[in-house]
């Protein structure tokens, strides 16, 4: 099981929503077999434990399709992550399947977050420094981004800053500005929004959020 992660080690992950049975029914579809989503819940739970990066239903699906009778499709596994979650919060359990890029990771909830971190801060010994956090976050707010761009708002050379959340994954090249020069511009990544438990740059905290908070 994976949580995501900070320059100083995973937080928990957003507060859950633990939906209905017929909440990821799409509207209009067949009603869901409950007994094929109830022989789901195993092999869904087993697939979440054993992958380290978010899993869309689609592909849960897929995979999943040949060994349940009948077939699954990815409604079936919406409603089967549905009433997983359902039991792991009747149970007390200290995780949840969330939605996070565009698929199912299992995640600690918020109250467990400071534990967590503690574990993650022990061990963590490549964490990002500040000087890659305040240029993520730049790129995060801005993009697409140059490199000018970037250097231009923290008064400092950011070449090999960059490169290291290149070389991570973070951040990856979106093409090129239409300038003098064609410089190259920059945006986050689906890793990045993996990394710190995100289902898109939406929902990055509001700079307001961030003045209040500060």
């Amino acid at each position: 099981m994976r949580q995501t992660a900070t320059a100083d080690g995973p937080p928990a992950a957003r507060k859950p929503r633990v939906r209905g049975a017929g909440d990821s029914q799409r509207a209009g579809a067949a009603p869901l077999d409950q007994e094929t989503v109830g022989r789901l819940l195993a092999p869904v739970e087993a697939v979440l434990l054993s992958v380290d990066r978010p899993t869309p239903p689609e592909k849960l699906a897929e995979v999943l399709a040949p060994i349940v009778p009948g077939g699954v499709d990815a409604d079936a596994i919406r409603a089967a992550v549905d009433a997983l979650n359902q039991q792991y919060q009747d149970t007390g359990r200290a995780f949840r399947a969330e939605q996070v890029a565009g698929g199912y990771r299992l995640m600690t909830l918020p109250e467990h977050a400071s534990a967590v971190a503690a574990f993650h801060r022990a061990r963590n010994s490549s964490r990002l420094s500040r000087a890659a956090l305040e240029t993520l976050a730049i790129v995060a707010y801005r993009q697409p981004v140059t490199r000018a761009e970037l250097e231009a708002i923290r008064g400092v050379a950011c070449g090999e800053v960059l490169r290291s959340l290149l070389d991570r994954k973070l951040v990856a090249v979106k093409g090129r500005a239409e300038e003098l020069g064609r410089p190259m511009l920059y945006g986050t990544t689906k890793q990045f929004l993996d990394t710190f438990g995100l289902a898109s740059v939406k929902d990055l905290p509001k700079p307001e959020e961030l003045t209040d908070t500060a």
